[in-house]
């Protein structure tokens, strides 16, 4: 009878998990501050601001103003986020009232500093379904303040980012557009 050796088991190289991949690339790649935790959340009120909005709206505004009006987007479920400059969510309330939508836009919030969003996964990583995603990707190695809508003062350079008070604008209008047309009121245009 011949002895057999049995070899040792040589471990199989593990794939990192998915969430330290999404954490790298934010912290790495884009310098974001992120959330420690089992799931990835970005830290709001540091780099930028989020203006939240039901994604019917928020696909409106998209359309309307295009890649070079809003910055990057990101998708959650019926939520559509637009990454603003920080310090945005403080100035929402009172931009609101100067438009005069006040309590009309009740479907757009902003989550500025202290808080946080689930973090969108980076272009071209497969998820779960129901997961963040961007639809506009901020670039990697490219500062994302300059592309963030901010507010600016009369006659500003022709190479400052978007716009804040014409996004928020375009959000209310689509806001109130969705509500009215989802709005159940059979003999209203009669």
């Amino acid at each position: 009878m011949v002895p057999t050796v049995t070899s040792p088991r040589v471990p199989l190289p593990r794939r990192p998990l998915m969430g330290s991949r999404i954490q790298r690339w934010y912290e790495e790649e884009l310098g974001w501050a992120v959330e420690p935790g089992a799931q990835v959340r970005l830290r709001t009120g540091l780099r930028f601001d989020v203006l939240e909005l039901p994604a019917e709206a928020g696909h409106a505004v998209c359309g309307r103003l295009g890649a070079r009006g809003t910055g990057p987007v990101a998708l959650q479920g019926d939520t559509l986020r637009f990454l603003v400059a920080a310090g945005s969510a403080e100035e929402l309330p009172g931009l609101l009232d100067w438009l005069e939508w006040g309590a009309l836009a009740r479907d757009l919030r902003a989550v500025g500093a202290g808080g946080a969003i689930d973090a969108p996964l980076p272009p071209g990583l497969p998820g779960p379904r129901g997961a963040a995603v961007w639809l506009r990707p901020p670039e990697p190695g490219c500062e994302v303040e300059p592309t963030l809508p901010a507010l600016t003062t009369l006659g500003g350079s022709a190479d400052a980012g978007p716009d804040l008070v014409r996004l928020v604008d375009a959000a209310a209008t689509q806001c109130h557009r969705a509500r009215l047309l989802s709005a159940t009121q059979p003999l209203a245009f009669w």
